[in-house]
Protein backbone atom coordinates (compact mmCIF):
# COMPACT_ATOMS: atom_id res chain seq x y z
CA UNK A 1 0.00 0.00 0.00
CA UNK A 2 2.76 2.17 1.12
CA UNK A 3 4.65 1.61 -2.50
CA UNK A 4 1.55 2.79 -4.38
CA UNK A 5 0.92 5.69 -2.43
CA UNK A 6 4.51 6.61 -3.50
CA UNK A 7 4.54 6.00 -6.88
CA UNK A 8 0.96 8.21 -6.64
CA UNK A 9 2.71 10.61 -5.28
CA UNK A 10 5.09 11.31 -7.82
CA UNK A 11 3.07 10.89 -9.92
CA UNK A 12 0.80 13.91 -8.81
CA UNK A 13 3.96 16.16 -8.52
CA UNK A 14 5.34 15.64 -12.09
CA UNK A 15 1.29 15.96 -13.18
CA UNK A 16 1.52 19.63 -10.94
CA UNK A 17 5.37 20.40 -12.46
CA UNK A 18 3.87 20.55 -15.79
CA UNK A 19 1.09 22.60 -15.33
CA UNK A 20 2.84 24.61 -13.70
CA UNK A 21 5.54 25.24 -16.15
CA UNK A 22 4.62 28.65 -18.25
CA UNK A 23 7.18 27.89 -21.15
CA UNK A 24 4.87 26.96 -24.17
CA UNK A 25 5.77 23.36 -25.05
CA UNK A 26 6.89 24.05 -28.85
CA UNK A 27 8.36 26.92 -27.99
CA UNK A 28 10.91 24.91 -25.76
CA UNK A 29 11.19 22.26 -28.27
CA UNK A 30 12.23 24.84 -30.96
CA UNK A 31 14.82 26.61 -28.52
CA UNK A 32 15.90 23.02 -27.29
CA UNK A 33 16.74 22.10 -31.29
CA UNK A 34 18.34 26.33 -31.58
CA UNK A 35 20.75 25.51 -28.97
CA UNK A 36 21.64 21.80 -30.64
CA UNK A 37 22.07 23.80 -33.96
CA UNK A 38 25.04 26.11 -32.24
CA UNK A 39 26.19 23.29 -31.08
CA UNK A 40 25.18 23.12 -27.58
CA UNK A 41 27.74 26.21 -25.77
CA UNK A 42 28.39 27.18 -22.71
CA UNK A 43 26.07 30.76 -22.67
CA UNK A 44 23.15 28.07 -23.09
CA UNK A 45 24.06 25.36 -20.47
CA UNK A 46 21.02 27.08 -18.52
CA UNK A 47 18.89 25.60 -21.12
CA UNK A 48 17.93 22.37 -19.34
CA UNK A 49 14.80 20.09 -20.57
CA UNK A 50 13.50 19.78 -17.07
CA UNK A 51 13.26 23.56 -16.25
CA UNK A 52 11.31 26.14 -17.37
CA UNK A 53 12.23 28.17 -20.07
CA UNK A 54 9.97 31.35 -19.36
CA UNK A 55 10.88 31.76 -15.34
CA UNK A 56 13.94 34.10 -16.31
CA UNK A 57 16.23 30.77 -15.19
CA UNK A 58 17.15 30.19 -19.24
CA UNK A 59 19.53 32.85 -20.21
CA UNK A 60 18.64 35.29 -22.81
CA UNK A 61 15.05 33.97 -22.97
CA UNK A 62 11.93 36.24 -22.19
CA UNK A 63 8.20 35.26 -22.66
CA UNK A 64 4.99 37.16 -23.09
CA UNK A 65 2.81 36.48 -19.75
CA UNK A 66 -0.50 36.07 -21.56
CA UNK A 67 0.27 33.27 -23.83
CA UNK A 68 3.85 32.13 -22.55
CA UNK A 69 5.03 32.52 -26.33
CA UNK A 70 9.15 33.42 -26.42
CA UNK A 71 9.16 37.17 -27.28
CA UNK A 72 12.55 37.92 -26.80
CA UNK A 73 16.32 35.64 -27.45
CA UNK A 74 19.41 36.92 -26.64
CA UNK A 75 22.81 36.00 -27.12
CA UNK A 76 26.01 38.21 -27.23
CA UNK A 77 29.37 38.47 -25.68
CA UNK A 78 30.70 34.28 -26.46
CA UNK A 79 33.80 33.96 -28.74
CA UNK A 80 33.39 30.01 -27.99
CA UNK A 81 30.15 29.71 -29.61
CA UNK A 82 30.93 28.28 -33.20
CA UNK A 83 28.24 27.61 -35.83
CA UNK A 84 25.82 28.90 -38.37
CA UNK A 85 22.83 31.15 -37.48
CA UNK A 86 19.83 28.92 -36.15
CA UNK A 87 17.55 27.99 -38.66
CA UNK A 88 15.07 26.72 -36.50
CA UNK A 89 14.43 30.27 -35.33
CA UNK A 90 11.81 30.64 -37.74
CA UNK A 91 9.39 28.70 -35.86
CA UNK A 92 8.80 30.83 -32.92
CA UNK A 93 5.94 32.35 -33.73
CA UNK A 94 5.71 35.09 -31.81
CA UNK A 95 9.28 36.64 -31.45
CA UNK A 96 9.47 40.10 -31.46
CA UNK A 97 13.05 40.67 -31.11
CA UNK A 98 16.26 38.53 -32.14
CA UNK A 99 19.69 39.83 -30.87
CA UNK A 100 23.14 38.35 -31.74
CA UNK A 101 26.42 40.66 -30.76
CA UNK A 102 29.71 39.90 -30.34
CA UNK A 103 29.72 36.38 -31.20
CA UNK A 104 32.62 36.37 -33.97
CA UNK A 105 32.79 32.50 -34.89
CA UNK A 106 28.66 32.94 -35.48
CA UNK A 107 29.32 32.53 -39.56
CA UNK A 108 27.37 31.67 -42.76
CA UNK A 109 24.47 34.24 -44.43
CA UNK A 110 21.29 35.52 -43.15
CA UNK A 111 18.67 32.32 -43.45
CA UNK A 112 16.12 34.58 -45.25
CA UNK A 113 13.72 31.85 -45.47
CA UNK A 114 13.60 30.91 -41.38
CA UNK A 115 13.42 34.69 -40.83
CA UNK A 116 10.56 35.46 -43.05
CA UNK A 117 7.87 32.97 -40.79
CA UNK A 118 8.69 35.53 -38.12
CA UNK A 119 5.49 38.00 -38.74
CA UNK A 120 5.99 39.82 -35.49
CA UNK A 121 9.80 40.60 -35.67
CA UNK A 122 10.27 44.05 -34.48
CA UNK A 123 14.12 44.21 -34.09
CA UNK A 124 16.65 42.60 -35.80
CA UNK A 125 19.93 42.86 -34.63
CA UNK A 126 23.24 40.40 -35.46
CA UNK A 127 26.18 42.88 -34.81
CA UNK A 128 29.79 41.76 -34.76
CA UNK A 129 29.50 38.57 -35.77
CA UNK A 130 31.32 36.51 -38.43
CA UNK A 131 28.73 36.03 -40.81
CA UNK A 132 28.97 37.15 -44.33
CA UNK A 133 27.03 36.69 -48.19
CA UNK A 134 25.05 39.59 -48.94
CA UNK A 135 21.94 41.66 -47.03
CA UNK A 136 18.97 39.95 -48.42
CA UNK A 137 15.48 41.70 -49.38
CA UNK A 138 13.73 41.14 -46.35
CA UNK A 139 10.08 40.67 -47.22
CA UNK A 140 6.97 43.44 -47.10
CA UNK A 141 5.11 40.71 -45.17
CA UNK A 142 7.43 41.87 -42.08
CA UNK A 143 4.98 44.62 -41.28
CA UNK A 144 6.43 44.93 -37.80
CA UNK A 145 10.13 44.77 -38.68
CA UNK A 146 11.45 48.64 -37.27
CA UNK A 147 14.90 47.93 -36.15
CA UNK A 148 17.23 45.84 -38.90
CA UNK A 149 20.61 46.03 -37.38
CA UNK A 150 23.38 44.40 -38.98
CA UNK A 151 26.24 46.71 -38.55
CA UNK A 152 30.11 45.08 -37.73
CA UNK A 153 29.87 41.74 -39.76
CA UNK A 154 31.33 40.58 -43.37
CA UNK A 155 28.39 41.25 -45.17
CA UNK A 156 28.95 42.37 -49.29
CA UNK A 157 27.55 42.73 -52.28
CA UNK A 158 24.41 45.44 -53.07
CA UNK A 159 22.57 47.18 -51.08
CA UNK A 160 19.25 45.40 -50.59
CA UNK A 161 17.03 47.08 -52.77
CA UNK A 162 13.46 46.33 -51.96
CA UNK A 163 13.94 46.77 -47.82
CA UNK A 164 12.04 50.02 -48.54
CA UNK A 165 8.55 47.94 -48.75
CA UNK A 166 9.19 47.43 -45.17
CA UNK A 167 6.54 49.52 -43.95
CA UNK A 168 7.55 50.00 -40.22
CA UNK A 169 11.21 50.39 -41.03
CA UNK A 170 12.87 53.02 -39.05
CA UNK A 171 16.39 52.05 -38.52
CA UNK A 172 18.96 50.54 -41.10
CA UNK A 173 22.34 50.04 -39.42
CA UNK A 174 24.64 48.57 -42.35
CA UNK A 175 28.03 50.20 -41.07
CA UNK A 176 31.54 48.08 -40.94
CA UNK A 177 30.79 45.60 -43.61
CA UNK A 178 32.13 45.39 -47.14
CA UNK A 179 29.18 45.99 -48.83
CA UNK A 180 29.46 47.68 -52.71
CA UNK A 181 27.60 49.53 -55.10
CA UNK A 182 25.75 52.41 -55.13
CA UNK A 183 22.24 53.49 -52.84
CA UNK A 184 19.13 52.44 -54.73
CA UNK A 185 16.99 55.46 -55.78
CA UNK A 186 14.46 53.27 -54.00
CA UNK A 187 15.91 54.50 -50.81
CA UNK A 188 14.26 57.60 -51.50
CA UNK A 189 10.54 55.85 -51.22
CA UNK A 190 10.77 53.85 -48.28
CA UNK A 191 6.63 53.93 -46.74
CA UNK A 192 7.78 55.52 -43.78
CA UNK A 193 9.27 59.31 -44.62
CA UNK A 194 9.95 59.50 -41.34
CA UNK A 195 13.03 57.47 -41.51
CA UNK A 196 15.40 58.10 -38.19
CA UNK A 197 18.81 56.75 -39.10
CA UNK A 198 20.45 55.41 -42.21
CA UNK A 199 23.58 54.40 -41.55
CA UNK A 200 26.23 53.22 -43.90
CA UNK A 201 29.22 54.15 -43.35
CA UNK A 202 32.69 51.59 -43.16
CA UNK A 203 31.90 50.32 -46.30
CA UNK A 204 33.06 50.15 -50.12
CA UNK A 205 29.98 52.31 -51.41
CA UNK A 206 30.33 54.23 -54.40
CA UNK A 207 29.14 56.42 -57.02
CA UNK A 208 26.45 59.65 -56.88
CA UNK A 209 23.44 59.73 -54.41
CA UNK A 210 20.06 59.31 -55.66
CA UNK A 211 17.89 62.55 -56.28
CA UNK A 212 15.33 60.63 -54.49
CA UNK A 213 16.83 61.15 -51.19
CA UNK A 214 15.47 64.47 -50.89
CA UNK A 215 12.18 62.84 -49.93
CA UNK A 216 13.72 61.55 -46.84
CA UNK A 217 13.27 63.15 -43.35
CA UNK A 218 16.09 61.51 -42.00
CA UNK A 219 17.20 62.12 -38.72
CA UNK A 220 20.48 60.67 -38.63
CA UNK A 221 22.68 59.64 -41.79
CA UNK A 222 26.11 57.98 -41.86
CA UNK A 223 27.56 57.77 -45.19
CA UNK A 224 31.20 58.23 -43.88
CA UNK A 225 33.96 56.43 -45.41
CA UNK A 226 33.41 55.06 -48.54
CA UNK A 227 33.55 56.21 -52.11
CA UNK A 228 30.50 58.77 -52.59
CA UNK A 229 31.21 61.19 -55.37
CA UNK A 230 28.90 63.79 -56.87
CA UNK A 231 26.12 65.91 -55.26
CA UNK A 232 25.00 65.31 -51.96
CA UNK A 233 22.78 68.67 -51.10
CA UNK A 234 19.67 66.63 -51.58
CA UNK A 235 20.11 65.48 -48.12
CA UNK A 236 19.79 68.77 -46.58
CA UNK A 237 16.92 70.98 -45.86
CA UNK A 238 15.47 73.92 -43.79
CA UNK A 239 12.38 71.92 -43.35
CA UNK A 240 13.56 68.56 -42.47
CA UNK A 241 14.22 66.79 -39.20
CA UNK A 242 17.39 66.32 -39.65
CA UNK A 243 20.17 66.64 -36.55
CA UNK A 244 23.60 64.74 -37.34
CA UNK A 245 24.75 64.27 -40.79
CA UNK A 246 28.04 62.56 -41.30
CA UNK A 247 29.88 63.00 -44.90
CA UNK A 248 33.98 62.16 -44.10
CA UNK A 249 36.16 60.62 -46.00
CA UNK A 250 34.41 60.53 -49.96
CA UNK A 251 34.04 62.45 -52.62
CA UNK A 252 32.00 64.58 -52.54
CA UNK A 253 31.08 67.99 -54.44
CA UNK A 254 28.72 70.67 -54.24
CA UNK A 255 28.46 74.47 -53.10
CA UNK A 256 27.96 74.37 -49.47
CA UNK A 257 26.59 77.94 -49.82
CA UNK A 258 23.68 76.84 -51.30
CA UNK A 259 22.76 74.19 -48.34
CA UNK A 260 19.90 74.96 -45.76
CA UNK A 261 20.06 73.32 -42.98
CA UNK A 262 17.52 72.37 -40.72
CA UNK A 263 17.03 74.23 -37.67
CA UNK A 264 17.35 70.84 -35.60
CA UNK A 265 20.81 70.19 -37.10
CA UNK A 266 23.51 70.07 -34.13
CA UNK A 267 26.15 67.93 -35.83
CA UNK A 268 27.86 68.14 -39.17
CA UNK A 269 30.75 66.32 -40.40
CA UNK A 270 31.48 66.56 -44.23
CA UNK A 271 35.40 66.94 -43.59
CA UNK A 272 37.71 64.89 -46.11
CA UNK A 273 35.72 65.52 -49.54
CA UNK A 274 35.47 68.32 -52.27
CA UNK A 275 33.45 70.76 -51.40
CA UNK A 276 33.68 74.21 -52.00
CA UNK A 277 31.70 77.64 -51.85
CA UNK A 278 31.13 79.61 -48.74
CA UNK A 279 30.02 77.60 -45.21
CA UNK A 280 26.23 77.78 -44.92
CA UNK A 281 23.88 80.12 -43.53
CA UNK A 282 22.99 78.92 -40.13
CA UNK A 283 26.30 76.81 -39.81
CA UNK A 284 26.88 79.03 -36.41
CA UNK A 285 23.77 76.90 -34.40
CA UNK A 286 25.09 73.43 -34.71
CA UNK A 287 27.08 72.56 -31.85
CA UNK A 288 29.76 69.47 -33.53
CA UNK A 289 31.22 70.48 -36.63
CA UNK A 290 34.29 69.56 -39.23
CA UNK A 291 34.85 70.91 -42.63
CA UNK A 292 38.28 70.52 -43.20
CA UNK A 293 39.80 69.13 -46.05
CA UNK A 294 37.57 70.42 -48.51
CA UNK A 295 37.95 73.28 -51.39
CA UNK A 296 35.81 76.15 -49.35
CA UNK A 297 36.28 80.19 -49.35
CA UNK A 298 35.30 82.83 -47.68
CA UNK A 299 35.23 84.67 -43.87
CA UNK A 300 33.91 81.84 -40.66
CA UNK A 301 30.92 83.64 -39.01
CA UNK A 302 30.66 85.01 -35.66
CA UNK A 303 28.30 83.87 -32.60
CA UNK A 304 26.74 81.45 -31.79
CA UNK A 305 28.64 78.11 -31.36
CA UNK A 306 31.13 79.26 -33.29
CA UNK A 307 34.02 80.13 -30.42
CA UNK A 308 33.81 76.01 -29.59
CA UNK A 309 35.41 75.24 -32.47
CA UNK A 310 39.33 74.95 -32.82
CA UNK A 311 41.46 74.97 -36.25
CA UNK A 312 40.98 71.29 -36.66
CA UNK A 313 37.41 71.93 -37.67
CA UNK A 314 38.32 74.35 -40.55
CA UNK A 315 42.06 73.60 -41.64
CA UNK A 316 42.68 72.62 -45.23
CA UNK A 317 40.34 74.49 -46.97
CA UNK A 318 41.35 76.65 -49.67
CA UNK A 319 40.46 79.68 -48.40
CA UNK A 320 38.83 80.11 -45.21
CA UNK A 321 39.48 82.71 -42.99
CA UNK A 322 38.86 83.98 -39.59
CA UNK A 323 38.64 83.28 -36.42
CA UNK A 324 40.23 80.42 -35.18
CA UNK A 325 42.07 80.73 -38.96
CA UNK A 326 44.07 83.45 -39.93
CA UNK A 327 42.39 86.81 -39.92
CA UNK A 328 41.28 87.48 -43.66
CA UNK A 329 42.93 89.83 -45.96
Amino acid sequence: MRTKLFFLLILLSQVASCLSELCHPQDKTTLLQIKKELNNPTILSSWKPNTDCCKMSWYGVTCFRSNNHVRDLTISHDNNLTSKFPLSIGNLPYLESIYFDNLPNLIGPIPIDSISKLLNLKSLTITSTGMSGPIPNFPPHLKNLFNLDLSSNHFSGTLPRYIYKLPKLEMIYFYNNSLTGTIPSSYGYFNNKNLPSLLLSHNHLSGKLPLSLARLNTTVIELSYNNFEGDASMLFGSNKATREIYLTQNMFTLDFGKVELSKTMTTLDVSHNQIYGKLPMGIENISWLNVSYNRLCGKIPKGGNMNKFGVGSFLHNKCLCGCPLPKCK
